[in-house]
């Protein structure tokens, strides 16, 4: 019994043609995933130390306890972006081994324009004013030693957005590619 090899041609791609926006975005997000590792590193830190000085030391300290979730939250809202330029993101599509890679890019592509940009739009236009309230009325953690500047922490929100935005986007850029040959692929 022989197996029928076909031709590269009719083979479908791995993966969405790279083009010029979506090398660049995958250079700064490769970048940038080196820069998010480190926050994990410094979460696991904070999180021995506190756990040290709770339990050896008997000392509870509640800015350790929310440098803590800031920290989880800059690397999970930071590492989203991070998971959509590199397509690692999780995926609940039912059809998705069962369909052509061209209807799947058909998918993402009304994916894409239809829920995924208008929902990053949405939470930024959303965020903002969200941010500049809390920058104003110089909003402080409403624990007694909490942390202050309570704005910087809100302000991953809509900076995590905008760099969503901008991984859709070159994901986008692929997908159009691949679909109608523009924007020009580079590889």
């Amino acid at each position: 019994m022989s197996s029928v090899i076909q031709p590269a041609e009719t083979a479908p791609p791995a993966s969405y043609p790279h083009t010029r926006l979506s090398r660049l975005s995958r250079r700064f997000f490769s970048g940038l995933s080196r820069g998010i590792s480190w926050i994990w590193l410094a979460l696991i830190g904070v999180v021995m130390l506190n756990v040290v000085m709770r339990y050896l030391f008997g000392e509870g300290r509640i800015e350790f306890e929310e440098i803590q979730w800031h920290l989880f939250a800059c690397g999970f809202m930071l590492g989203m972006a991070v998971c959509m330029d590199s397509d690692q993101h999780i995926r609940v599509d039912v059809l998705h081994d069962r369909v052509s890679h061209q209807t799947r890019a058909w998918i993402e592509l009304y994916g894409l324009l239809l829920l995924f940009l208008p929902f990053v739009v949405a939470m930024i236009i959303f965020a903002l004013p969200f941010v500049q309230y809390s920058f104003v009325s110089a909003e402080v953690s409403d624990a007694a030693g909490g942390l202050p500047f309570r704005w910087l922490i809100k302000s991953v929100l809509p900076l995590s957005m905008v760099l969503l935005t901008f991984a859709g986007i070159a994901r986008l850029s692929r997908v159009t590619a691949y679909l109608f040959g523009w924007p020009q692929r580079v590889d």
